[in-house]
């Protein structure tokens, strides 16, 4: 008689099996909803960038919808890119990704540590600038986008700029990872509410902004420092330095300055 041995049908290699296939269709499935939410994802990117521009250029309303953000932007905002090189503007074509333009040796430089007061490492040959239109179609401000090292992250911001090229107009700080409450008092409103106003330079053209020490604000150049964020304060302060300087936005603004928009 036959020595029916029962098959194991429960063995490990059934096992692997199972294990691999449910992997594969799981990796398929995420895949393929990674794919196909890529481009909400993006829009939602765009969207808050708008939100953000359109914020500091004070034309975001309470509870503004995601269609008048965008009506509101295509009327009032114009993106232009910067050449640093040249100083020169030309139109901003398709969606500017700023962390590409970093990872390319032919759309940006490194900067030598004499150079890099703003700990940013790169800097790119042509940065995306926002020229905020009033309501005649005249340009009224221009909104720069700002970058340096804080205490635990790289800080970015929007500041904006009257058309005179000296006087700012109000700030926003859209994406850092500082300590909430000390460092993080840059999302502070009432901290952003000292900068419309401010003087980013002299009257000799020298970048004259300052961030001080509580209370030290009488200045028109000073910016009360972040109480408690001693090293958050000092990265702002050198983000400043280096964006309106000769490396920065200095030259650009000089120009502004001089009334190169004026006639736009």
């Amino acid at each position: 008689m036959a020595n029916d041995k029962p098959v194991n049908k429960d063995g490990i290699g059934r096992t692997f099996i199972v294990v691999f296939i449910l992997c594969l269709v799981c990796s398929i499935i995420v895949a393929g909803a990674a794919v196909g939410l890529k481009p909400k994802q993006q829009e939602q990117i765009m969207l808050d960038a708008q939100r953000n521009i359109l914020s500091v250029a004070d034309l975001l309303e309470p509870k503004m919808s995601a269609e008048a953000i965008q009506k509101t932007y295509s009327e009032r905002i114009e993106p232009k890119l910067l050449n640093f090189k040249t100083n020169e503007l030309s139109d901003s074509i398709g969606r500017y990704d700023l962390n590409s333009e970093l990872r390319s040796d032919e759309t940006s430089i490194a900067l030598s540590p004499a150079e890099d007061i703003a700990k940013i490492r790169r800097r790119v040959n042509s940065a995306e600038i926002y020229l905020v239109k009033d309501e005649q179609g005249k340009v009224s401000q221009i909104i720069l986008p700002v970058y340096g090292s804080g205490l635990w992250s790289v800080m970015y911001a929007f500041i904006a700029v009257d058309i005179d090229g000296v006087t700012s107009r109000g700030i926003t700080y859209y994406s850092h990872g500082e300590t909430p409450g000390l460092g993080g008092e840059v999302d502070n409103p009432q901290w952003k509410a000292q900068w419309p106003g401010k003087k980013l330079f002299n009257e000799q053209g020298v970048p004259a902004i300052k961030i001080v020490r509580s209370g030290a604000t009488d200045s028109p150049y000073g910016i009360d420092g972040l109480s408690g964020a001693t090293l958050t304060s000092n990265g702002i302060q050198h983000m400043f330095d280096f964006w309106l300087g000769d490396n920065g936005f200095g030259p650009f603004l000089k120009k502004v300055r001089e009334g190169a928009l004026n006639n736009g």
